[in-house]
């Protein structure tokens, strides 16, 4: 014994700050690939399936926007708060404010839409479903191969 005490926290704690390192960098890709998809989408596709997948992928997006933030949260916490925000928004819509942002902005529009409707709100849940699977299953592969340290917070 050294007797400085504290000599395994920072060795504890660094595996941690790569883990969070790590997920920040996966969801940050996965952000981009997400716009990619939605882009892809509204290029290929018209109608019902362009825009509901938009509505999903909007969801998917805020969920990897979550996971950069707060990347030690658990995926369950990225995807509901990914939901949350998307209910939220669609909700301020029934208000008329972003309708009247909209119209004054690109980044409004992109964010905020401009008209309240009842089906968005079940695509974001299908959004928030499949992120949440797709970030369970890779934390999951992720921690079994010994990649990142098993903490609570990657379960």
């Amino acid at each position: 014994m050294t007797g400085d005490g504290g000599a395994a926290a920072p060795s504890r704690r660094a595996p941690r700050a790569v883990a969070a390192l790590r997920v920040r960098a996966v969801a940050a890709g996965a952000a981009v690939l997400t716009v990619l998809a939605g882009l892809g989408v509204r290029a290929f596709a018209d109608g019902d399936l362009a825009k509901y997948a938009g509505d999903a992928l909007y969801t998917v997006l805020v969920c990897a926007l979550a996971a950069v933030i707060a990347p030690r949260a658990r995926p369950v916490v990225w995807a509901g708060a990914a939901l949350a925000f998307s209910w939220a928004v669609e909700l301020l819509q029934l208000t008329g404010v972003p309708a009247d942002l909209s119209r004054h902005s690109t980044v409004a529009r992109l964010v905020l839409g401009s008209t309240f409707n009842a089906p968005d709100l079940f695509w974001y849940v299908v959004g928030a479903g499949f992120a949440w699977a797709v970030s369970a299953v890779a934390g999951s592969a992720t921690t079994s191969a010994g990649c990142a340290p098993r903490t609570s917070a990657s379960r």
